[in-house]
């Protein structure tokens, strides 16, 4: 398990900042109410898979937070709770990747992805709809909707942004021998 260092404190600061801006500012409606087309998660998925799970589940929780606040209609603990869980699942499925030490190949690519639909079905059809029954009493047929529908978008935009903030990233780490000593 990767450690809280001070670079996770404030990988975790910077995440949910920018999960923050790009979940309030960057969201497109999508035909299901309260259910938006979003890039947020591309980004927290690759925070969760560079610094943890604890790094992925803490980015998720105060983003969505200040998102939910910041409209003024209350913080809708459910949907922050499966912003969490995403992050902490994302955080798990990605242990293995060395995407710090500029490796994300073919193989780093289908365990993210893997990783990041299993984690989104579970927070959004799953997680939030159940906490959205017992915390709101919301109908069933209503937040099953809105999950399943949230789960396949977010898992559409996390395999597009997050993959390719992953490859790009990877790809600026100097690989491990790369840098000779001239002469």
């Amino acid at each position: 398990m990767k450690k809280l260092s001070v670079k996770t404190i404030v990988a975790i600061g910077i995440g949910a900042a920018l999960f923050f801006v790009l979940g309030r500012f960057v969201a497109i409606p999508s035909p299901v109410p309260n259910t938006n087309i979003s890039i947020q998660y591309g980004l927290l998925a690759f925070i969760a898979a560079v610094f943890g799970p604890v790094a992925g589940a803490l980015a998720g929780l105060i983003g969505h937070f200040f998102i939910d606040f910041s409209y003024g209609w209350g913080v809708w603990w459910s949907w922050v709770i499966a912003s969490a869980v995403f992050g902490c699942l994302m955080g798990v499925a990605t242990m293995r990747l060395k995407i710090d030490e500029g490796e994300f190949g073919t193989k780093g690519i289908i365990t993210f992805n893997v990783g990041q639909a299993i984690a989104h079905l579970i927070s959004w059809v799953v997680v939030a709809p159940v906490l959205d029954i017992l915390m709101f009493q919301e109908p069933a047929n209503k937040v099953f909707l809105q999950g399943v529908t949230g789960a396949i978008i977010n898992i559409i935009t996390t395999a597009i942004v997050g993959t390719l903030v992953c490859l790009a990233y990877s790809k600026a780490i100097p690989k491990k021998g790369s840098l000779k000593e001239e002469n």
